[in-house]
Order: C-alpha cells, then sequence, then structure tokens
C-alpha cells in the first residue's frame, strides 16, 4: 500500500478545534480488519495522542504551523479591521466556532480580537469566556512555533 504523504515525522501541524501538534510517527495499524497507515500526532495542548488515518488526512483541514510572512497579517487584523458587534451572542458564538473550525490561522485571529474588544467593553458570558480562552491559547501556541519570532512578541500584540 503506497501512500503520498502530506507531512513527514517531526512536522509541525495545527489540528482545528485542537491546536498545535507534532507528527510523531506514521504507522500501519490494523483496526476492525482493516490495515491502514495513521498519522500519530502529539498534540502539544491538553497532551494527548491522535491517529488520523492518512487517507483523511486533507479532509480534517489539518495544516501546517504558519510563517513569519503570514504575521505581518495577524498583526495587521489586530490592529484593525471591524468586529460585528450587533450580532446577538448566540449568532456571534456560532461565527465564531465556525471560524475556529476551519482552522485557519487568520480567522481564529479574527476572534481573538473581537472577542478581546468586547471583554474591554462589558463582561463576556461564560461560553464566551471559555472560547477566547481556548483561540487564544490555539494561536499563542502556533505563533510560538514560528522561527524567528521571540514571546515577548507574541505578547505586543496578542
Amino acid at each position: 500500500m503506497e501512500v503520498d504523504y502530506l507531512f513527514q515525522i517531526d512536522d509541525n501541524i495545527v489540528y482545528p478545534m485542537h491546536g498545535v501538534g507534532i507528527i510523531k510517527a506514521i504507522e500501519e495499524k490494523e483496526i476492525s480488519g482493516k490495515k491502514q497507515q495513521y498519522y500519530v500526532i502529539k498534540m502539544l495542548i491538553g497532551n494527548m495522542q491522535i491517529m488520523i488515518p492518512a487517507g483523511k488526512i486533507s479532509s480534517s483541514n489539518i495544516r501546517p504551523v504558519t510563517d513569519i510572512i503570514a504575521l505581518k497579517h495577524i498583526i495587521n487584523i489586530f490592529q484593525h479591521g471591524e468586529s460585528d458587534r450587533l450580532l446577538p451572542w448566540k449568532q456571534r458564538y456560532k461565527v465564531n466556532a465556525d471560524k475556529i473550525k476551519t482552522g485557519k490561522i487568520l480567522e481564529c485571529t479574527e476572534v481573538v480580537r473581537d472577542l478581546l474588544r468586547m471583554k474591554k467593553e462589558k463582561a463576556l458570558n461564560t461560553s464566551e469566556k471559555k472560547m477566547l480562552d481556548t483561540a487564544h491559547k490555539f494561536l499563542i501556541s502556533e505563533l510560538g512555533l514560528i522561527k524567528g519570532i521571540t514571546e515577548n512578541q507574541i505578547k505586543s500584540f496578542c
């Protein structure tokens, strides 16, 4: 069985709704009588290990960690851009959850920016507090893996 691997062992990846991880192995496993290749991923947040069939890696929205070039866009999102403050909180929560599920760093950055802005104006409800905390952890953990950026630089805008 030949598989065209999208990722290699020791690659840093982002798994939507789970955060940053590292590909630890690519193994053949037999599960329910079916042999498949699996990516074994060690997640950095929550200290968990997951296995994803190689054939499902594309549809899972797993992507490589962003690079220093995207950092300008991330900083721009924090400094500029409008938040939609008119949405009722339930609609806002769904929109933000959908953005996080995409796994795209720019979408996650918008969620963090908008919720941080709202938090300055009024207290967030419990669901939005948790969402902000989770999205913020995802964002910081990914930014921390970008070569050429320090923790102090991350804290200066995030």
